[in-house]
Parts: C-alpha cells; structure tokens; sequence
C-alpha cells in the first residue's frame, strides 16, 4: 500500500449523436450555475493535488477536503436529463463540469469554447457561507455543479425544469461578444469607494497558449535480483498469496455498492449461485428492449513498475484487453481505452520512468495494437514526506497506470464468466500462456519479501492480438463454456477462483518439466479456458492456425468433488486442499477488513457460511409457469394510469416505468413538486408507484422524511388520504418508497400492524442478490405466485423491519408478502441470507385487502433473465418477476 494511494472513479455512458457538440455560443446567452451553494471545501484541491503530500501547508490540506452530495448530483442530472431528451431542441447550448479550479476553471472554459466573454456578477453565485471571500467563492470545487449556457429566450422553460425537480440554479450574467470576463462583486464597497473587479481580463490570457514544459530528467535503472524461491513450500505459498488484497476476495467493497440500479446492469462483479466476486468486467445494457450493450475492463500492474516502468504499461493495456475478452465485441481496433497516469514529479528517476512509459504505452504498444486512447487523466503527486520521533522519511510510489477499456457490444448474451460449467460430462481446461514464467513483482514475490528476478512484460503484440481474435470468435461460436485471465496471484489463484464460481472441485496436472511455483504463480498474460472434450480437438486448432500452438496447454479438468488437487507431470500429488479451506483463506482479508467496519456478528456469520462446501447457493423455485404467463398488454381495453412518484434522490424511476409499461399500464413521471404545484392529482391515477433512491439526501430514515412532507402538508395530505383509502386503486412502495408508505400507515386501512424500517443490522448499506420467498398473502400483485423461491435484487440501508411490539408481528403474519429465505427454502435468520437483519426474514408485506404493498428489495430492476448476475438458463429470455406486474393490471381488468 502507497502512503498516497490510488483512487480509480470511472465509468461508461451512452450519448445520442446530436449531444455530442458544444455549440457557439451568442451574447446574450445566460451563464448558469446548476448544482448545489459555495462552501469553504475543495478550496485549492485541485492546486493541492498536484503537490506532494507533506509539501503544503495544513491550512491547505484541510481546505482541500470536498465532500460528495449525491442527491444534489441526483436533481442535476434529472434537469440535464429533461433537457437532452429534447433532442434538437436542447435548450442547453453548452455545459462544463465544476471540477479543480471550481468556477474559475469552469467559466472561462465555458465561454472560451463558445467563442465569447461575459460579464458575471460574483454574489449571484448561490453560497451557503456569507463569510466566504470572493475567492473563496470563485475557487471553491464544491461538488455536483455544472455551468450552462442557456439562450435568454428558453430560459424561462428552463426556469420550470428546475423547480420541478427542486435542483438550485443561478444567472450569473450574459455573454459578451468581447473575449473578456468581468466578474463584478456588488457587495466590494469601502464606505463610498468600490473595490477592483475581482475578474476583469481577456480569456486569451487566461486560457492562451502556454509555453512548453522543459523538464531536465535522468533514468534511473533498478536492477532486477533473484533472490531464488529456496524454502518456500508450496502449502505455505497457498495461504499466503490468497491473502494479499490485490489477490484476495474484494467483497467487503462490491457489496456496499448499489450494481443493479437503473435496471440496464447485465454483468456484475458477481458470478453464479454462490455469489462469488470474480468477473472479470462490466456489461451494461443500452435499452430496456434489446440486448447491445456496452463492457468495460480493467488493467493495471503498478508494482512492475518499480524495475521496468515500460513493462508495467504494456502489462496494464494487455490485461485489460484479458479482462474484456470474455465479451464478444466488433473488433480489438473497436475497444476505447482510457489511460489515469500517476507518478512522482521530481523524484529521482520517476519523470524519466513516466516519459519512458508513456511513449511505450502510447506511440508504440497501442499503435501496433491499432487501439486510440481518447481520454485520460494524470496526478503527479505521488510521494510523501512525513516527520515522526525528530526523524524525515518520505515514502515514492512508483509510476502507476490504470487503463480502462470500453467498447460496445452487440449481444451481451454471449458473455461468457470464470463460472465453471459442471453440467457437462467432460470438460477440460487449457491454459493459454503467452509469458515466460517470469516472478518479478508478482504476489509471491510480495508476500515473501523477496526480489524474484525479471518481471512479467507483453513483447508480442501479434501474439495478443491472435488470442484476442482466436478467443472471441470461439465465444461467438459458443465453443466455450466459461473463460478467466491469469492476473495477480497467478493462474493458481485463476483456476481456484473459477471452482469457487462454479462451486467444484479441481484436478490439475502441471506441463512436463514445469516447476510447480513459478507454474502456478507467475503472473504473466494468460487465460484458463473450459470446453467440452468434443469441442478440444477443434479449439486446439484454431489456436495453432493463430500461431500460438505452443502457448496452450491442456491443464485438468473440473471435478464433482469438493477439493483442489494437484498433480505433476508424473501424476504425484503435490497439492490437495478442500475448497472450502482455501475459500475462507482466499476471502479472510475481505472478512477482516469487514469485520472492523461493520458489525462483527454480521462479518462473522458470512465468513463461517464459506466453510461449509454443501451450503446451497441459489436455489429458485417457481410455482407458475413464465412461459403460459398471459402478456398483460394485450389485454383489452384503455390503459390505465400509474403514477410513477419520485421525489429529490429517487433514481429508480425508469425501470419502474418499464415494468409498469411492459405490463398494459400508462406509467407517468410524476415528481411530488408535480403534486404540490397542482400540476398533476392523484386521482387521475389507477395506481401509485413510489420508487426508491435517497430521498432527503439518504440520511436516517429518509423514507420518513418523504412521508412527512405528506403528512405536514395540506394539499398533499388532501390527496393521498383518499387515494389510499379507495378500494379500487392500488399503491406500491419499493426500499425507499417502502419506508416512505410504511410511515403513511395512518392513511391505509388495514396496515396498522405494519412494521418501520431502520438500519440494517450489519450497520451497512446491502447490495446483494438474495433469494426470497412469495408468502401466501392477500397482495394483488402475488396472486398465483405464492410458494415460488425467487433472487431478487437487494440494495439499500435501511431494510431491517421493526415493529412497535411482539403483538404486531404476530398480527402481520397473514399478510407478509415476501421474506428471505436460505438454499433450503427456511426463512433466513443468519447474514447475509438475510441482509437487512428482519424478523422471520420479512422484506414486504402488504395490507388487509392487500391494494397496498410494500417491500425492501428491487424486482423492477431484474424485468429480463439477462439482467440478473446469474440465473438458471431453462427461464429462457423472461424474468419471473413480470408476473407481479401483470398481476396489477389483471386486478384492474
């Protein structure tokens, strides 16, 4: 670990061709800051990170600090939304994101790509700290802000788009035809004289063309030593490796992270029953109808970087590309990358080290490869210096890239995964090993404290663009039945990854004359690939037409036991371990570093479910038949009105739409401003959907907060007693919907038993696949669906159901709708079965009549088969879940 560490914020989007362009811009059109008030936060960040930690001053550091507004990102992002969905009618012009610099970056680049000026009245600036200076103000990197520009004309459209979604906005001023910005602060008075501008100058000298960078650097060589691997066993090497982080399960992190919000996710870091975070990369879909999408890798081999800078840029590019190539895409000269360079300005030899391997990376490796890196990012900050005991240290990180790879994809449902496939009668694994057994900077290296010689590095582009090509066109084919690349920890740590997936045993047989430790452990490129033995003699082929006979090499096979053994060429035993074992020594340094933030019992139970082998996974039971479900939209008759109801923070709309319109409804967006304005009633609705997200900010019992803008507010108030109260209307309410409509039990006949929703148990947000059980209840939306055992999507905080008395949970048991349940279908009372921590396993219930349901987890997000991590491949291309859907509609017919 680096003293300064790395931090990789990144992802994919999809733009419409028409959004693409920044317009000119005209004077007279309005300067707009969008997003949330100034604070003293992030002042100088951006100037700060590019100073070596221990250089600046701790006014500085402590200025530096920014903190995150997701809500405010929310309401941004849903103005932005109503704008481009305009399509040429966009009323934004031109838009820049507020980053380092805040403002005083922002603006001047705004109106330096429109080709204008502007003259801008600071205190216009909204702020929510009158002490703030006009720097302060101007400078500050106060995050979730954009700035606009918006012709005078469409402004007051604009003005109505942002006070439906409650999303602040300024007008700073207009734009001038003169290449100058005046900033103007009206409140700069000394007694009768006024101050300066703050701002008065020509963009050119701001913005103008700097004078090039000479920078005076010398190379500095680190010899690679060999300390040999003498007294190292082969045991010890197991157990030691897997408990490296960057080897090690990383699911203490994957699963406080929401993956299936916005119901597009088809690939996340989880792969099969088990649960077992081992993907290799994302895949996202475009649309709610079809299957292209867009994958997205990740590469990166810093610690190579230490002896062989170049190497480790190559070694990056080339792992992406391994991660990506499970995903069938256009082509390799179709894959986008982009390219976070880190290093230590000034330090001995790191300049020199950086330029060398930019130059490998970028004007000879990728061109070869015919790859375009567009975009990228670089800090140049990476050493410290600290004081301790009168003594100076200081600690350097070496060069550090992390490339990702985006490309789009043209049927995700091609993907393969490291997931063993066990339903075959015989498979054999093979090994496509493209290195040269090469130690340096590996985990065994690491973990041992030794020096091992050269380090990995990709010489031959023509030999990874063949295993690229080779390995695609066989998935295309579907040849293969389950791929995994050879990264940290080695193809020991890819071949025990792939049976914890699949859940199997392993019998593997070392290559003639290779040594076990450098075999198993060397980290070059490489991929472990499953076939059926019908389909190994052709895949050997292929691969030899490629040129690359000699890097494959048939290595065992998948077994039905429950062990990792190990055989060399000879066949003796040199390895044999249970899976179980090697499960929780591959996953302790996850448990741990869980156990010290969440609550221990909750890291306790989890990490003892890992030692039983014969625990069942996933386990779906459907009571009904998918494919004899009737299609609701093909019922006769109008369709009727659902309002789809958000609040500021709630982002699970659009799913929630889909389903709703899938199912022969008429979904409406309706924002509660909608409600409160008088623009929309709720009586024009059939039914009411309130959907999840963070409304007010996510903080406790947030859910509770939306309820009591209902409750507090006449006109509100007025609306939602009737509505909810009406036997021939319906409402549901989805996580933070749940607890919003869970708090309105005062409104809703026969819910006086319903329990509130805290915290979970394990003090932490839960994002999960969990399997849960449709109880036999009176809720319309689960009629003929009672019994079925089914995953579903969790992801929220507060899903742990309390209720005000033992009475109360006694009296709810008629109409508990869903409750989680473990493999063998008892209601789940142990973490993470029961992620949330409820009575009974309860996660939704429904009131007497059942009209009114609510329920913590997500169905809206899981409406096709390929929007799960995993499910079973006799459901075909439907999801389950649409018959809760079609049940409502049902019910209105």
């Amino acid at each position: 670990g680096y003293h300064k560490p790395i931090m990789l914020a990144g992802g994919s989007g999809v733009i419409h061709a028409g959004q693409t362009d920044k317009k000119s811009l005209n004077a007279g059109d309005r300067i707009i800051v969008l997003g949330g008030p100034a604070m003293l936060i992030g002042l100088g960040g951006g100037a700060a990170s590019s100073l070596h930690s221990g250089q600046s001053s701790e006014a500085l550091d402590f200025a530096s600090v920014q903190r995150a507004n997701p809500e405010m990102q929310r309401r941004c992002q849903e103005v932005i939304d109503r704008c481009w969905s305009q399509g040429v009618e966009n009323p934004i012009v031109s838009m820049h994101d507020v980053g380092a610099g805040g403002l005083s970056n922002a603006i001047p680049e705004l109106l330096h790509d429109g080709g204008v000026g502007a003259e801008l009245e600071l205190r216009e600036i909204p702020s929510a700290d009158p002490s703030l200076s006009p720097m302060a103000i101007w400078c500050n990197e106060a995050q979730e802000r954009y700035v606009l520009a918006i012709p005078p004309e469409r402004m007051a459209e604009f003005d109505h788009i942002c006070k439906r979604e409650r999303c602040p906005y300024a007008d700073l001023g207009a734009a001038t035809e003169s290449h100058r910005l005046r900033l103007s602060d009206r409140e700069a008075v000394i007694g009768s004289a006024k101050r300066l501008d703050p701002v008065d100058l020509n963009l050119d000298v701001l913005l103008g063309k700097t004078p090039k960078m000479l920078r005076d650097v010398r190379r500095l060589s680190v010899a690679p030593v060999d300390q040999g691997l003498d007294g190292i066993a082969l045991d010890q090497a197991v157990a030691q490796v897997l408990r490296v982080p960057s080897v090690a399960s990383k699911q203490f992190l994957i699963t406080i992270g929401d993956r299936t919000v916005g119901g597009l996710s088809a690939r996340d870091q989880m792969v099969g029953p088990w649960q077992v975070p081992v993907a290799d990369c994302a895949v996202t879909l475009t649309d709610y109808r079809h299957y292209t999408g867009t994958v997205m890798a990740i590469g990166e081999r810093t610690p190579l970087a230490i002896w062989n800078a170049p190497a480790s840029g190559r070694m990056a590019v080339a792992e992406a590309l391994t991660n990506l190539i499970s995903v069938p895409v256009e082509g390799l000269n179709r894959i986008k990358l982009s390219a976070n360079w880190m290093a230590a300005a000034d330090a001995p030899g790191q300049d020199a080290a950086l330029r060398a391997t930019v130059e490998a990376v970028a004007m000879d490796f990728c061109q070869k490869l015919k790859l375009a890196i567009p975009v990228g990012k670089d800090s140049l900050s990476m050493r410290t210096r600290w004081q301790a005991d009168g003594q100076d240290y200081q600690m350097t990180a070496p060069v550090s890239l992390i490339v990702s790879a985006f490309a789009a994809v043209p049927d995700v449902r091609l993907a393969l995964t490291p997931q063993l496939d066990t339903k075959q009668a015989q498979s054999a694994l093979l090994l496509i090993d493209l290195g040269q057994q090469r130690l340096g900077g590996s985990a065994l290296a690491q973990t041992f404290a030794r020096e091992l010689g050269d380090v990995p590095d990709m010489e031959s582009t023509d030999q990874l663009t063949a295993l690229f090509s080779v390995t695609q066109e066989l998935i295309r084919e579907q040849r293969l039945l389950a791929v995994h690349d050879r990264s940290d920890g080695g193809v020991f740590t890819t071949l025990l990854e792939m049976g914890l997936a699949g859940h199997c045993g392993l019998s593997i047989q070392l290559p003639e004359s290779a040594e076990a430790l450098e075999f198993l452990f060397n980290e070059e490129i490489g991929l472990v690939i499953q076939c059926a033995d019908e389909q190994l003699e052709y895949i050997q082929q292929r691969y030899a037409e490629a040129g690359l006979a000699n890097a494959l090499h048939p290595i065992g096979t998948p077994t039905s036991g429950d062990s990792f053994v190990i055989h060399n060429a000879q066949g003796d035993v040199l390895f044999a371990q249970p899976m179980a074992k090697l499960n929780q020594q591959w996953s302790e340094t996850s448990y741990r570093m869980q156990r010290l933030r969440d609550h221990p019992d909750c890291a306790e139970e989890e990490f003892a479910c890992l030692a039983d082998w014969q625990r069942p996974g996933l386990q779906p039971l459907l009571s009904f038949d998918v494919s004899k479900e009737p299609a609701a939209p093909a019922i006769v008759g109008r369709q009727p009105r659902v309002a789809i109801l958000r609040e500021q923070g709630v982002n699970g709309q659009r799913e929630m739409a889909m389903a709703f319109l899938n199912a022969g409804f008429e979904p409406v967006d309706v924002h509660m401003s909608d409600l409160e304005s008088g623009r929309l009633q709720l009586n024009e609705f059939n039914g009411l959907v309130a959907c999840g997200g963070f409304s007010f900010g996510d903080v406790l019992g947030a859910g509770n907060g939306w309820a009591r803008s209902i409750l507090f507010n006449a006109r509100l108030y007025d609306q939602f007693a009737p509505f909810l109260a009406d036997a021939s209307r319906f409402a549901l309410g989805v996580c933070n919907g749940c607890q919003m409509l869970s708090a309105l039990s005062e409104l809703i006949p026969g819910s006086e038993h319903w329990p509130r929703f805290v915290h979970n148990r394990s003090e932490q947000f839960e994002a999960r696949l969990s399997l849960v059980e449709i109880a036999d209840s009176p809720s319309l939306f689960f009629r003929d669906m009672a019994g079925s055992r089914l995953p579903v999507a969790t992801a929220h905080g507060e899903g742990r159901a309390q209720f005000a008395s033992d009475a109360d949970l006694a009296s709810v048991a008629d109409t508990i709708a869903l409750r989680y349940v473990d493999g063998k279908g008892q209601p789940a009372a142990r973490y993470p079965d029961n992620p949330n921590g409820s009575p009974d396993g309860i996660t939704g219930v429904c009131n007497r009549d059942g009209r009114i349901t609510i329920l913590m987890p997500h169905p809206e997000r899981l409406l096709r088969a390929v929007n799960y991590s995993w499910a079973p491949s006799e459901w075909g291309e439907d999801s389950p879940w649409m018959k809760m859907f079609a049940n409502a509609r049902l019910w209105l017919a």
